[in-house]
């Protein structure tokens, strides 16, 4: 009688157990095996989800799953998709921590407030900050209105002006033009006007150092998706990510550390500039917040990270919110300019808004003062506010996922329970901005739907369309500088249109790349410049 010997017998046991683990318990028996699977593999490897990633087809893979699926759906053995305001309030306002995915946003090493994992030292960090980046002090900041009054008038406008002189048939690369303007108008927000950038002016420094910062974002995909695999073969010389990459991360992390150098001394420095554009309005936000935390010593949440590495701590911070803050608001401006460009009566329309404007930022009405309307009155421009919202809507700057973890023991998820703790799950812009019940067709750029005068919607169709809008994502940990940003962009719009007009030249590539801060393919769009 055949007797298998205690190998085979191992062997045996080793495949069974293997069977288990990784394709009966995952497929059949896990509570995520009742979640609808993004692709049939998704249950049994994260292969599926992590070619999509890397092959730049997230969000238009995950929508089209979506709309097959429903509103919960499994991407790989413990990665989840949310679609809808439920699922929203669940993971953003339910306490779902971040994770591992942001640690690629620890820059020289330390955390700033968007990579804190949890929510106490998120917390900590944005006590320190988030003062200076809401409605109320950004309307009163006499700082940020000096600010704008140099970047808009004594920047912006000329380098239009000039461009609409030029005969050349090129026009102008306004995705360059607005990456600088909303560079120049975050970091002097961070740093003061003397110590921040002139990206607008100085054109050789913009050229290098957005080339940089464009070159490297496209090698993000291993060090956040695969970092242990990646420190792994790089210990045996095997780089997933070009050695390249690293040192123009290092040359923009230099540049930031230049900056707040600089700012500390003149801060330091005791004298008083008379100048309140030259008012460092956030680092000297952060680096008040510091020395409060460092009074509670070895209690504080942030001892042994921002109390024990101050100057790295403070410099990760400034480098985040340039880096995000010029970003974004750059690509929203590309894409409001863009569908301006193609809608001449429409041009016409905002312009007569703008121009109600009192005061207005007419070139011809320039006097010494050069004054800015305020936030208030921009916010009062009904066309204003739809063209920036519609275009917020279908073309947000950052559509793809905001990854969490779900809780320890167990969850809810819609109508799927006793989830697991440690499961990545995450919603993104690009879906929840095309819910077809809520935006109608909602892939056609329509600033009526957000014209409440016009569109004849109820009160409970507006509550609706608001409660879906998730450009600056929600909860506790949604984007500290929504406000600036809204604020920055109308301001330039109404700069812009106030005096040209802009027409289309070349806009291949105009098309929205896929991922997690998106842009145009190409990177660019030409635009004809013509004064009034």
């Amino acid at each position: 009688m055949f007797s298998p010997s205690i190998p085979a017998l191992s062997l045996i046991a080793l495949f069974f157990l293997t069977t288990y683990k990784f394709i009966i318990y995952p497929a059949f028996l896990s509570p995520l095996s009742k979640i609808p699977n993004a692709h049939w593999s998704s249950p049994f490897s994260p292969f599926w989800i992590l070619w999509i990633r890397y092959c730049s087809y997230e969000n238009r893979s995950l929508h089209a799953a979506h709309l097959k699926c429903g509103s919960v759906i499994r991407l790989g053995p413990n990665d989840l998709s949310v679609s809808d305001v439920n699922g929203l309030r669940t993971v953003y306002s339910g306490g779902f921590e971040k994770g591992q995915w942001y640690s690629i946003f620890d820059n020289y090493g330390v955390p700033c407030m968007f990579s804190s994992w949890d929510s106490r030292t998120h917390s900590a960090r944005k006590r320190m900050i988030s003062n200076v980046y809401s409605k109320s002090v950004l309307s009163n900041s006499s700082a940020l209105k000096r600010q704008a009054q140099v970047i808009l008038h004594d920047r912006l406008l000329p380098v239009l002006r000039s461009a609409s002189l030029s005969k050349t048939g090129r026009g102008i690369d306004i995705h360059d033009i607005w990456n600088a303007t909303s560079m120049d108008f975050i970091t002097a927000y961070q740093f003061g006007l003397s110590k921040g950038s002139n990206f607008l002016q100085n054109e050789s420094e913009r050229q290098h150092w957005l080339s940089l910062y464009h070159s490297r974002k496209t090698h993000t995909f291993f060090n956040q998706e695969l970092p242990k695999l990646t420190r792994f073969l790089r210990y045996f010389h095997v780089n997933l990510v070009p050695p390249w990459v690293d040192d123009a991360n290092k040359e923009l992390e230099e540049w930031c550390q230049d900056r707040c150098s600089d700012t500390t001394k003149s801060m330091d420095g005791g004298s008083k500039d008379s100048d309140v554009g030259n008012k460092p309005v956030v680092m000297d936000a952060i680096i008040s917040g510091i020395s409060k935390e460092k009074t509670k010593g070895d209690d504080s949440v942030l001892s042994s990270t921002t109390l024990k590495h101050q100057e790295l701590s403070v410099a990760s911070e400034m480098i985040d919110h340039l880096a995000a803050g010029h970003e974004t608001s750059g690509i929203t401006l590309t894409y409001i300019s863009w569908y301006l460009s193609r809608d001449p009566p429409l041009q016409d329309k905002l312009r007569k808004e703008l121009l109600t404007l009192n005061p207005s930022i007419k070139l011809a009405s320039q006097s010494s003062e050069n004054k800015i309307p305020s936030s208030k009155d921009l916010d009062a421009l009904p066309l204003l506010h739809a063209v920036v919202m519609e275009t917020l809507r279908l073309r947000a700057a950052i559509p793809g996922g905001q990854p969490r973890m779900t809780p320890y023991p167990s969850c809810t998820l819609g109508p799927y329970t006793d989830i697991p703790g440690g499961v990545r799950v995450a919603a993104q812009a690009h879906t929840v901005h095309r819910n077809a019940e809520v935006y109608p067709d909602p892939e056609r750029w329509d600033h009526k739907r957000w014209m409440d005068d016009e569109n004849g919607y109820s009160e409970e169709q507006r509550k609706e369309r608001d409660r879906w809008f998730w450009a600056f994502s929600s909860g506790g940990r949604m984007c500290i500088g929504s406000n600036f940003a809204m604020h920055e962009i109308k301001l330039v719009i109404a700069a812009v249109y106030s005096n040209f007009k802009t027409y289309i030249v070349d806009d291949e590539g105009i098309e929205q790349s896929d991922g997690y801060t998106c842009g145009p393919e190409s990177n660019h769009l030409f635009l004809r410049i013509e004064k009034i």
